[in-house]
This record gives C-alpha cells, sequence and structure tokens, in this order.
C-alpha cells in the first residue's frame, strides 16, 4: 500500500512541474533579478510566510546569509518569522495581521526584495506586509498556489498552478533554489 502513496504523489507532482515549466519560467526570471539587482545596489531581502511557508521564508534566508552550494559572501537577508519575541509582541499587541506589516514598516527600505510565501495566496497578514513594503519602495515578490493574488498585490506573483498545498509548497522550494542559484552564477561572474 505505501508503494500507490509514492507513486500518486510523485505522478501528481510530476503534473505539477510540467505545468510550472511552462508557465513559470518568466515570472521566476524576473523576480530572480529583481533579487540581484536589489542585493546589488546594497539593498536586502526580507522574507516571510505562515506555517510551511515561514519556515520556507526562513530557509531562503539562511541560504542567502550561510550559503547555497559554494561559500561565498554572506548576503543582507532576514527572515521575519524567526524571532519569536517580536512575532508574540506584535501578534498579542497588534492581532496576527499585522505580524509582517509592522516589520516590514521598520525594517524595509526603498529597493528591498520583499518576498511573501503563501500558499492560498490570501494570507491577510502576507498581503498587509505587501502594502507596507510598496509604500516603502520595495519590490514585492510573492509566490503563491492558482488562485493567486489579485492584480497589483505584488510585482512579482509566481502562482504554481495547483490548488494541493503539498504540491505548491515544493514548487515554492524548487523556485527558491533556482533564485540562490542565479544569485551565486552573478556572484561568481562579478556582477554582484
Amino acid at each position: 500500500m505505501p508503494a500507490q502513496y509514492f507513486a500518486t504523489h510523485f505522478s501528481g507532482h510530476q503534473k505539477v512541474i510540467d505545468a510550472c515549466i511552462a508557465s513559470l519560467r518568466p515570472a521566476s526570471d524576473a523576480a530572480s533579478q529583481a533579487i540581484i539587482s536589489s542585493l546589488g545596489r546594497g539593498g536586502k531581502v526580507l522574507a516571510f510566510g505562515n506555517g510551511g511557508s515561514a519556515t520556507q521564508a526562513s530557509h531562503l534566508v539562511e541560504e542567502l546569509i550561510g550559503r547555497f552550494k559554494e561559500t561565498r559572501r554572506p548576503l543582507a537577508a532576514i527572515s521575519l518569522v524567526s524571532d519569536s519575541g517580536v512575532v508574540t509582541c506584535i501578534a498579542n499587541d497588534f492581532g496576527y495581521g499585522a505580524l509582517f506589516e509592522r516589520q516590514v514598516e521598520g525594517l524595509a527600505t526603498a529597493g528591498d526584495a520583499v518576498i511573501g510565501i503563501t500558499t492560498s495566496g490570501r494570507s491577510e497578514n502576507v498581503l498587509r506586509g505587501f502594502k507596507a513594503a510598496k509604500e516603502k519602495g520595495a519590490v514585492t515578490i510573492a509566490l503563491c498556489g492558482q488562485h493567486g493574488l489579485k492584480d497589483g498585490e505584488a510585482d512579482h506573483v509566481l502562482a504554481v498552478p495547483s490548488e494541493e498545498g503539498a504540491y505548491i509548497q515544493e514548487v515554492h522550494l524548487m523556485l527558491l533554489h533556482v533564485w540562490c542559484i542565479a544569485i551565486d552564477a552573478t556572484i561568481k561572474s562579478g556582477e554582484l
């Protein structure tokens, strides 16, 4: 019986991957260029999400500050989900909907890259974080599922063509890794 689950999940994943190859490359290329441009101008990456998306935001930040495949200089990046004191203070004093908005208001500057991850595309705190980022003049990048965001809620929207949370999250992780590859290659070429 476990083999059936393996085959079913991997087969479904492959169908989503095939659809992504056909639809997400231009948006992924544009998002990675926006991140590279921000870092090249001395900006930073701010990343956030809820639940599994929160761990992916932290994963991206550790890849940028630490390393992806090869050791290189650390890059300016902050996970807005990692400081339990900040998270619980904001949630308690301002409500969970203000969680990322409040941090973006305090940390973002014009030209930063603000990355929000929301499988549903409708997480209130992520959308409010994007709004605050736009008001600060930061570029906004959304990773979401097929229902995406409304027009204008983020500058770059990478909507995975699936309603299945697991597949969406798996593709989000792949996109984060593609961006890391592009960033590392740009550094290696001397352009960043």
